[in-house]
């Protein structure tokens, strides 16, 4: 098991900020926010209510550290509406708000972390077999998200929640741009796989 650290409290305590943060008066309602920061608040109650049976690396933490706080940033805003990604759009004169899609390639990274799951809890070992496996597992997370969305968009037809629920801003391949971006994000991720490796070999 990968040894106690003060910094994960640490990284537990600047989430649940930021959360407290996101709650304040969110932009486009608490509907909205609360379609877009359930799903990270769920993995933090589980991950808090097993943290003693069964404790990630420092790595893998900080890794869903930052996933979690870009989710509860997107839930406050919406992410089709992020100030800071809104004046790369105007400046640059871009079509959209790309915040989105830098989160689905942020969200590759979340290949670490299963691999650590896989190495740790299955008869998988360190290997490349084991690297693709858990590519593939993170590929089907994002498209079930996907679907979700899909599902989301169906049921609630055109209203404004969906629509800030999606932010596809008018893009009809947004489903299609947030998965090529999450496999970049996952292929890249696997360069730094031995950082967990060594990782958890520190923690033997």
């Amino acid at each position: 098991m990968p040894h106690k650290s003060p910094l994960h409290i640490v990284f537990l305590f600047v989430v649940l900020i930021v959360l407290i943060w996101s709650l304040i008066k969110p932009e486009e309602g608490y509907m909205v926010l609360l379609m877009e920061v359930l799903p990270s608040v769920l993995v933090l109650l589980f991950l808090v209510s097993t943290y003693n049976k069964f404790r990630l690396t420092t790595v893998s933490y900080v890794i869903i550290t930052i996933l979690v706080i870009l989710t509860f940033i997107g839930g406050h805003y919406s992410y089709s509406k992020v100030p800071l990604f809104t004046w790369f759009k105007d400046y640059f004169d871009l079509h959209r708000n790309h915040y989105d899609r830098f989160g689905h390639f942020l969200k590759g990274s979340l290949v670490i972390v299963i691999i650590e799951v896989l190495v740790r809890k299955t008869a998988l070992t360190k290997s490349k077999t084991t690297n693709f496996i858990a590519l593939c597992i993170t590929l089907a997370i994002g498209a079930f998200y996907e679907i979700i969305e899909w599902a989301s968009a169906t049921i609630g037809k055109k209203g404004k929640v969906t629509k800030d629920f999606l932010g596809m801003q008018g893009d009809i391949w947004d489903a299609q741009w947030d998965m090529a971006l999450l496999l970049a994000g996952s292929i890249l991720s696997l360069f730094f796989v031995k950082i967990l490796y060594k990782e958890l070999e520190r923690s033997r």
